[in-house]
């Protein structure tokens, strides 16, 4: 068994080196350019939206308070009549990047943190490159991907797009297993 202290130079490692990564993926390889399409007559929508000063948030239209509302004949109109939304909402003003590389880097840090547990306790000092590989990067990759699919299942996000970001998870995840595999604590 490996402890979480003896892995943090793997675990901060691994982080600094995803996080460069996914700067490369998404400015660099540009195949999430177009994962978000304009809204058709853009401008409309801003405009009819801009009044209404939703504060920023994640909301669902038409709302629907409880599974028995959804029975609701006026609901079922509304939903048939449309249309069916899933809006995230910012703060107004240009978007800025540094809170969310912040949190991302944070996010990477978590995640190297998951797979020097999974890899720490099922592996001991001086395991093979191999070994290590496939623990640290099944979890990374699981950690960076699994979860997204189910954007896809319940909240309609495009399977193109789960795939775009399961395939950057795998990147990651592989990332992720090559650094602790290379720093992975020797058996003597």
């Amino acid at each position: 068994m490996v402890s979480i202290p003896e892995l943090w130079i793997p675990i901060l490692l691994s982080s600094v080196f995803v996080f460069l990564v996914s700067w490369v993926v998404h400015m660099m390889l540009l195949w999430h350019k177009k994962d978000f399409p304009q809204i058709p007559n853009e401008d409309a929508v801003r405009d009819a939206l801009r009044p209404l000063a939703i504060p920023p948030g994640e909301y669902m239209v038409p709302h629907c308070s409880s599974p028995k509302a959804m029975k609701d004949p006026a609901m079922i109109e509304k939903l048939t009549k449309g249309p069916v939304v899933m809006l995230n909402v910012y703060p107004n003003g240009v978007f800025k990047m540094g809170p969310s590389l912040i949190q991302w880097f944070i996010y990477c840090v978590v995640i190297g943190i998951f797979s020097a547990y999974v890899a720490g306790r099922a592996l001991t000092p001086g395991a093979e490159y191999l070994d290590v590989f496939r623990f640290a990067g099944f979890t990374a990759f699981c950690c960076y991907s699994v979860a997204l699919w189910q954007a896809s299942i319940w909240f309609k996000r495009s399977w193109s797009n789960t795939a775009k970001m399961t395939l950057d998870g795998l990147i990651y995840g592989l990332v992720t297993a090559g650094t602790f595999g290379w720093l992975w604590p020797s058996g003597m």
